[in-house]
């Protein structure tokens, strides 16, 4: 793996504080400089998926690529991207989410994060099981547009 990639992997519960500051597992843990930024997206599927600096950059080429022309893909550029967020960890090794990806994903006191080996996500732990036990998923435009950009 590249310098600086990590591997996240199993289920961890977390408390949400008062200010929305969620504390990662230690070896999840990331830079609190500027430059090393990750990327939280709302997930169709009900949660919050945050991406690493290394699929940042690949998702920033992949964006590059939509055509101004383009209406529909950057409409849902401009869909996507204006709920995301970027996350940076503080010194105790806590990001802070905004209120609307908590809303989304409806995150209250006590929320799983989940590594999927490249990425991580944030879920309410109820909607983590059910997504878990179910067998499928429905597709909408979002999905597609995470397909078209190879996420």
């Amino acid at each position: 793996m590249a310098e600086g990639s990590n591997i996240y992997v199993g289920e961890h519960i977390r408390s949400v504080d008062a200010k929305a500051r969620i504390a990662l597992p230690a070896k999840w843990r990331f830079g609190t400089e500027r430059d090393c930024v990750y990327l939280a997206l709302p997930n169709p599927s009900g949660c919050v998926t945050v991406y690493p600096p290394n699929m940042v950059e690949k998702l920033s080429l992949k964006a590059a690529e939509v055509s101004l022309g383009d209406d529909v893909g950057q409409k849902i550029l401009t869909k996507l991207f204006s709920k995301a967020d970027q996350l940076i960890c503080d010194s105790q090794g806590r990001v802070q989410i905004n209120k609307f990806l908590m809303a989304h994903a409806d995150l209250q006191k006590d929320v799983m994060v989940v590594g999927n080996f490249v990425t991580f996500s944030i879920w309410k732990p109820e909607r983590y099981d059910k997504y878990i036990c179910s067998g499928s998923r429905e597709q909408d435009e979002i999905n597609k547009i995470l397909t078209k950009l190879d996420l």
